[in-house]
């Protein structure tokens, strides 16, 4: 027996993990929330939510960056942690930045265009979702399905006013990852590491799958989408380049650097902001238990919302602890090579900002711990 993947295609959090085990050739299958299996994994994890990876001894692993230090702990062919301490710091920014900063435009592209896109997401969705539905549960799940991710993509701070602002922002993404790309096969040379896994997520399974963006893609950047294919496929496809090794002496090219300042306009306002929310919220809960969310649902993975100027805009995006478990993972990381770097960069911030009791994932949950002194 084989591994079994627990996600769906359309998924952008079970694409990082698919990406992860194709790399390492981890033997695995993929299996949909439509299989019968699935009701006795939500019930083990606790909540409906994927990825899931379900091990040969029935061991349920869930969560992305979870499954890859899972495998990475028994021993992979090429880690996807970076030895050198620029590398690593980049790896984790793009770690943070490329599941949680890119949610904006992947959620805009999925659910704004639905003349391009509606016919193939209903398919999508509801043959992972209920397949074999007749045409009336076909359309009652779809539009349960979509009704939800519409209403999370107004937490993220889309709207028709900031549509043109999204798009302007992914489009400079776009370009300056494509002129980094058409240097280097992988964010940091010749081989996948954090920050592609993490970037592979909306830029496969939104911005490199449904119709519009894909097309969008194509036309606009070519060597990002020749990097979304060769992100799924086992081999390095290194298209001439000469070996996997990463960027020689811990190397950070200027087409990689200007990434990073992009990074500090574009999602540390953001951050920032949830970072002052959450110290707010947790200061108004001095009886809060270590161990739990604070919230009546154990399962919520959001605290409320909070406000911040972004590129012209007044917004409000949702709060999510998970994005503070990632945080604390790049500090946890950072030497003063990586510190450095931060602050020429302009993600010098980066290094200090974190609320006042860390994030932890307890059975497959995110929870506060024990406060700081």
């Amino acid at each position: 027996m084989t591994a079994k993947l627990w996600g769906m295609p359309g998924s952008l959090y079970t694409a990082r993990a698919r990406s992860y085990l194709i790399k390492q050739h981890v033997a695995f299958e993929e299996a949909i929330p439509g299989d019968p299996g699935w009701p006795e994994v939500t019930k083990a994890v606790g909540r409906w939510i994927i990825p899931v990876l379900q091990l040969n001894d029935g061991t349920l692993i869930q969560d992305g960056v979870a499954i890859i230090d899972h495998v990475e702990a028994q021993g992979v062919r090429r880690s996807a942690y970076p030895a050198t301490p620029r590398h690593r710091a980049i790896a984790h920014v793009f770690e943070l930045y490329g599941g949680e900063g890119l949610l904006r435009p992947a959620m805009h592209y999925r659910w704004d265009f639905d003349d391009a896109n509606l016919d193939f997401l209903r398919t999508d969705f509801v043959r992972a979702l209920f397949p074999g539905a007749t045409p009336e549960v076909e359309a009652a799940v779809f539009d349960n399905a979509s009704g939800r991710m519409r209403r999370a993509r107004d937490g993220f701070g889309v709207s028709p006013e900031t549509a043109g602002a999204v798009e302007a922002s992914y489009h400079r993404f776009l370009a300056l990852l494509d002129a980094h790309l058409a240097k280097h096969p992988y964010l940091l040379g010749g081989a996948p590491t954090l920050g592609d896994y993490a970037l592979i997520g909306p830029l496969f399974a939104h911005l490199g799958r449904d119709p519009y963006p894909v097309a969008e893609m194509q036309r606009r950047a070519y060597h990002v989408w020749r990097w979304v294919e060769r992100m799924n496929r086992p081999q390095a496809l290194l298209d001439g380049y000469p070996s996997e090794a990463l960027i020689a002496d811990d190397g950070v090219p200027e087409t990689l650097a200007a990434l990073l300042r992009f990074v500090a306009g574009d999602y540390l306002p953001e951050l920032a902001a949830h970072v002052a929310f959450a110290n707010d919220w947790l200061a108004a809960r001095p009886d809060l238990t270590a161990g739990t969310n604070g919230l009546d649902t154990p399962g919520a993975r959001a605290i409320g919302k909070a406000r911040f100027d972004w590129h012209g805009h007044g917004i409000e995006t949702l709060v999510m602890p998970y994005r503070f478990w990632l945080l604390d993972r790049l500090q946890a990381a950072l030497t003063p090579e990586g510190k450095a770097l931060l602050e020429e960069t302009g993600l010098g911030a980066l290094a200090t900002l974190r609320t006042s009791r860390p994030v932890e994932r307890v059975d497959n949950l995110e929870v506060w711990g024990a406060a700081l002194n």
